[in-house]
């Protein structure tokens, strides 16, 4: 049994910045890929990010060049830097390993 837990959400403006955390408790964490998703209001969970075990990256067109997934190794840890962010942008994200699924965050974004 893996445990995601998820931090960092909050209330931000437009425009403004959030790093998401997500830390495992998996025991083979550095061999996983991992992935960001999020879920708006009335809408369906979808992907944001993902990155592999050999730190190879892929993002959501809606976020290419304003998000950037990172992970630590030694930390057991997935981050998603969030610049420029747009209204558009909230939702409920969620960190992913393997089947496994966090609770996720709340971010809005909001003036």
């Amino acid at each position: 049994q893996v445990q995601l837990v998820e931090s960092g959400g909050g209330l931000v403006q437009p425009g403004g910045s959030l790093r998401l955390s997500c830390a495992s408790s998996g025991s083979i964490f550095s061999l996983n890929a991992l992935a960001w998703y999020r879920q708006a209001p009335g809408k369906q969970r979808e992907l944001v990010a993902t990155i592999s075990s050999g730190f190879s990256t892929t993002y959501a067109a809606s976020v290419k060049g304003r998000f950037t997934i990172s992970r630590d190794n030694t930390k057991n840890t997935v981050y998603l830097q969030m610049n420029s962010l747009k209204p558009e942008d909230t939702a409920v994200y969620y960190c992913q390993e393997r089947t496994y699924w966090g609770a996720g965050t709340l971010v809005t974004v909001s003036s």
